[in-house]
């Protein structure tokens, strides 16, 4: 309890630096060209902090028992995007992820301190709701997890599962390739071809003969047979409608408005996996994946109280029993999460929430089950928060993974 409580004195004293003025955010860092405000260059900037204990963390390269408590730099990012008319959108995104101790270098030259692009797309509007546009981009298929916001996530994190093409296929949930998006009435869509990356996690991997298939598609096969990627998310709302101005969705709203989706998508990458038979002759297995999911937000009386609920099923086809680590398998996902704002009139709000996965492995016969407890305290909504949650993976037969994180965010 000690070093939990030490972990909050630290990320408390961090937040009350981090936060000054954002009690007065308004509309954020937002400077209009001209006097009517249709052309203006948007910045947004955010950071979380983590401190995380784990009695059970895992033997380093030198064979070292780890610290029980390791602090790092989550997320640092910076978002822009303008229009110089209605027609015509650049959106730029860049940043870095997971810094700490293990991985920083003593000049800042090492691969994890280097910034680089999340996403980077043009965009062509055709007419008010529906546009078109290419680059590296987030506008992705599969589900509501899938093209989540980290500015807002209601749990300490995105479910890693549902970000089920992160390495494989694309650059940190971006793929190179066209997108269309748009609405018609309480109906939204977003569609891409995109590229299939060559150098992907599995850049060093070949397919054992008889064995497992490998995502090494584009690589082994060839951009013709294996260098294109399909995907869509196809959403219909009940309640209040969301933008669709950029592709990240919304976490928990907070209260503030009164959603109902329900949303269907896929991912298919042809050819993406390859497997080899038993005198090593290489062929192709089709990548399949799609989501089934559900948005529930809504306030809960007069006294600023309000629920948030999801959940998804999702179904993935990496190929014959492929695996890749505890993160990758070919088989099926139940998530669903959970979370209640607490009534009262303060500026500062406290929201509980509960999360919990089941996967079925192919691969193993088995299943693995992560159950997260925790709770949000929002000191000026989502720009200032505190974040602590404990989770518990239980990994087919291996000893369950027992983890507490405490995150300290401001974004502006």
């Amino acid at each position: 309890m000690k070093k939990i409580y030490l972990i909050t004195v630290i990320l408390l004293i961090s937040l009350k630096g981090f936060s000054q003025g954002s009690p007065d955010y308004g509309a954020g860092m937002k400077f209009n060209l001209n006097e009517e405000g249709s052309k203006y260059l948007r910045v947004i900037s955010w950071a979380q902090i983590w401190g995380q204990y784990n009695s059970d963390r895992p033997l380093d390269g030198n064979g070292n028992k780890q610290a029980d408590l390791d602090f790092s730099v989550r997320r640092s990012r910076v978002l822009m995007y303008a229009q110089i008319n209605k027609d015509f959108l650049i959106v730029t995104h860049f940043g870095l992820n997971s810094l700490n101790a293990s991985n920083i270098t003593p000049t800042g030259k090492g691969e994890s301190s280097q910034l680089f692009l999340h996403d980077v797309w043009t965009q062509y509007s055709l007419g008010k709701n529906n546009a078109i546009g290419a680059g590296l981009h987030y506008w992705n298929g599969i589900s509501r997890l899938n093209n989540q916001s980290t500015l807002n996530i209601m749990t300490l994190d995105n479910q890693r599962q549902a970000w089920a093409t992160l390495g494989l296929s694309d650059q940190f949930a971006r793929h190179i390739g066209i997108f269309a998006k748009g609405v018609l009435g309480k109906f939204q869509y977003r569609v891409a071809v995109n590229g299939a990356a060559t150098n992907n996690l599995q850049a060093t991997t070949v397919p054992t003969n008889g064995g497992a298939a490998t995502y090494t598609g584009a690589r082994l096969l060839g951009s013709k047979e294996a260098g294109r990627t399909y995907a869509g998310y196809f959403e219909y709302g009940f309640l209040d409608s969301e933008s669709n101005f950029l592709p990240y969705k919304v976490g928990t709203y907070l209260g503030t408005k009164k959603v109902f989706n329900i949303g269907a998508g896929f991912f298919s990458h042809p050819n993406g996996s390859v497997i080899a038979d038993l005198s090593g002759n290489l062929s192709g297995e089709n990548v399949t994946i799609f989501g089934l999911d559900a948005f529930y937000d809504v306030p809960v009386g007069k006294n600023g109280a309000a629920v948030t609920a999801y959940a998804l099923y999702q179904n993935t086809d990496y190929g014959k029993n492929y695996r890749l680590g505890t993160t990758y398998e070919t088989g099926s996902m139940i998530h669903a999460h959970l979370g209640y704002v607490l009534p009262g009139k303060s500026k500062t709000r406290f929201q509980p929430y509960l999360s919990i996965d089941e996967r079925q492995i192919d691969a193993l016969n088995d299943n693995a089950t992560q159950i997260g407890i925790g709770a949000n305290a929002f000191f000026s909504g989502h720009n200032s928060k505190l974040t602590l949650e404990y989770q518990s993976l239980k990994y087919a037969t291996d000893k369950a993974v027992n983890t507490i994180t405490l995150q300290a965010m401001i974004y502006l």
